[in-house]
């Protein structure tokens, strides 16, 4: 089942309402936010990394990139390290390559969202596919996917020359 069809039928099971938005094929968050015309802090991009070697999800704003060491000291972690796409792909099957739904919950998979997503009233995240993208309220995704929620991101204004 393609993640899309996937996530639409968890989401018609719990009741939950939720927009399904088509645009042209994008593949970074903020080519999509300029395409969909919304905030940027509005909008959830997926960091897959491993957590003291367990793999995990991360979403933070468009605009923003995860502070690893940040997110570190807040949950008493030793160890966050990014992960390689050929590290998870084959745990998003149906997915386009880096279009993971934010709901680790359906993979087995903690999730830990930026408090910034968490107090925005709705939130668009990629669907499976660079011209799909999904929006719902946050507060049914804080629901459904029971994220750790912390401060953790970092404005990508102050990392001009790191990355």
């Amino acid at each position: 089942m393609m993640c899309l069809e996937r996530l639409s039928a968890y989401l018609r099971e719990n009741c939950v309402p939720y927009t399904i938005h088509h645009h042209p094929a994008a593949c970074t968050a903020l080519a999509i936010v300029a395409s969909e015309h919304i905030l940027p802090h509005t909008f959830a991009k997926v960091v897959m990394v491993f957590i003291d070697g367990r793999m995990a999800m991360l979403a933070v704003p468009a605009d923003t990139r995860a502070d690893l060491a940040r997110l570190a000291n807040v949950i008493g972690a030793h160890e966050i390290c990014l992960a390689d796409e050929h590290e998870f792909a084959l745990l998003f099957p149906g997915c386009k390559p880096s279009t993971m739904l934010p709901f680790g919950n359906l993979y087995g998979l903690p999730v830990y969202l930026d408090r910034d997503l968490a107090e925005c009233e709705t939130i668009m995240f990629q669907a499976g596919t660079h011209q799909d993208a999904i929006s719902m309220l946050s507060k049914d995704f804080i629901r459904l996917t029971r994220p750790f929620i912390a401060s953790f991101k970092r404005d990508t204004h102050m990392l001009a020359g790191h990355f």
